[in-house]
């Protein structure tokens, strides 16, 4: 339990919570942004501190810590880009009608300093981990940027629910680039994608050769790639994924209803 079920519990509740919290803080005024932004570098500056110093940890402490320093980075990535402070040089709605390499191209530039941070944080961690034994904080980034990058593609190329909700108020020309279809070519792929990963990274934790160590960061990767793969599934659904964060939500009361996205 304390190697596998505790670690599953733990990523469940600090997906859950996280999410939430970043979805308050970028509903609210964007006079708040500054703040936000202030505080959510501290965090960052101290999970990069942090990495390094757990680096050559090899304990179960060491595996819970390297995944929270790198959620917290992921953090820093998801607030920069949902507070607008870091998105793109592209601050305007696809052109309509755009399709092809017009309509990627526009959707690329819209993202583009966003994409840039993540590998700009990927290689700080890299940076103060270098050849220490525990990588997991490593490896958690890698598993968040991946099924980021997975759910951009597929809503670009167009699933059932959009999830335009989470988007604030001053991201909404985003909603210009998804695209809404019951199903895509890639969707199935990401899906089987995930669920190998999930297969192997849970092999991994069970293995009889597995350390406490590796038993518990393995089961912590997995878990989190279980959660991934849950939110791609809520993109075909009909039923939305944004009832499980209503408290985070509530800071966006009196916007707009989203508007219909093609």
């Amino acid at each position: 339990m304390a190697e596998h079920g505790l670690p599953a519990l733990f990523t469940l509740f600090i997906w859950w919570f996280s999410t939430g919290i970043i979805l308050y803080l970028d509903g609210l005024r964007r006079e708040t942004f500054r703040w936000t932004m202030l505080g959510a570098s501290a965090l960052l500056f101290a999970a990069l501190i942090g990495l390094h110093m757990v680096a050559w940890d090899v304990t179960m402490r060491g595996a819970y810590l390297g995944f929270f320093c790198a959620l917290l980075i992921w953090a820093w990535v998801e607030m920069a880009f949902l507070t607008g402070m870091v998105t793109g040089p592209r601050r305007i709605a696809c052109p309509e009608g755009a399709r092809g390499w017009v309509r990627l191209r526009a959707a690329v530039a819209a993202i583009l300093w966003h994409e840039l941070a993540i590998v700009a944080g990927l290689v700080a961690i890299a940076a103060v981990s270098w050849g220490a034994p525990n990588q997991f904080g490593l490896w958690t980034f890698l598993a968040f940027w991946i099924m980021r990058l997975s759910a951009k593609l597929n809503v670009f190329l167009g699933v059932r629910n959009l999830a335009e909700s989470f988007l604030p108020e001053h991201l909404r020309y985003m909603e210009s680039f998804f695209r809404r279809r019951r199903m895509n070519a890639l969707f199935p792929l990401s899906v089987l994608a995930g669920i190998i990963a999930c297969v192997l990274l849970a092999r991994a934790a069970m293995a009889g050769h597995a350390s406490p160590h590796e038993a518990v960061g393995y089961s912590l990767l997995a878990t989190l790639v279980a959660l991934g793969l849950i939110e791609h599934i809520f993109m075909v659904m009909p039923v939305p994924a944004d009832a499980l964060w209503r408290w985070g939500l509530a800071s966006r009361k009196g916007r707009p209803a989203p508007s219909h996205v093609t």
